[in-house]
């Protein structure tokens, strides 16, 4: 049976994602009483530096690196069969931006200050940027559920970079940014996978 190019984006997709929110609860785990969802960045469960002043490596840091850059694979194939399959290329584009983005965040975690945080910008922006584009592929109701989780993503990255974090915590303010995202990474993977469209 032939697979078509949705399903194809969804199966990578949904994989990518629920495989990486598996494996950052799992490292949240590892690192136990020394990690705080409030108070840490979801990367510092990737550090290899506790503190400024000794450097060491975290329990969780090459589960946490490698899933983050593994995500980032997986979307950059979806972004790939998305594009195949539906010809949508800012859609598209503003994926795979993403997926790079998550790469380069496990490829240097926030021991390289500089271009770890312009990667984490490039995924959180992207992803959300992405989810408000999908509204183009996606059927209803889902595709209001998208921009609206998109637009959320985004409102809460625009605060999280002005240091307005709501009561949550750094981490906690990071989270309203990324779980929105990874959320809707799943839902967008399944709805893929149960696409019964012909090839486009």
């Amino acid at each position: 049976m032939r697979v078509s190019y949705q399903k194809l984006a969804g199966i990578t997709l949904f994989i990518g994602a629920f495989g990486f929110i598996l494996a950052m609860q799992v490292a949240e785990f590892i690192d136990g009483s020394s990690y705080n969802v409030s108070t840490n960045y979801i990367s510092d469960l990737g550090t290899y530096c506790k503190t400024n002043v000794s450097c060491v490596n975290l329990p969780s840091h090459n589960l946490f690196d490698i899933s983050v850059f593994l995500i980032g694979v997986a979307i950059v194939l979806s972004s790939y069969f998305l594009y195949k399959g539906f010809n949508k290329r800012i859609f598209s584009g503003l994926l795979i931006l993403s997926g790079i983005g998550a790469m380069g965040v496990g490829i240097f975690p926030e021991n390289y200050a500089l271009e770890h945080g312009i990667f984490s910008l490039v995924v959180f922006l992207f992803g959300g940027l992405a989810a408000i584009a999908a509204y183009t592929i996606e059927r209803r109701p889902f595709n209001y559920f998208s921009m609206a989780i998109g637009v959320f993503s985004v409102v809460m990255l625009v605060l999280y970079v002005a240091n307005i974090y709501l009561g949550l915590g750094p981490g906690g303010m990071e989270r309203m940014v990324a779980y929105p995202i990874l959320l809707w990474g799943v839902g967008l993977g399944a709805h893929m996978i149960s696409w019964e469209a012909s090839l486009h």
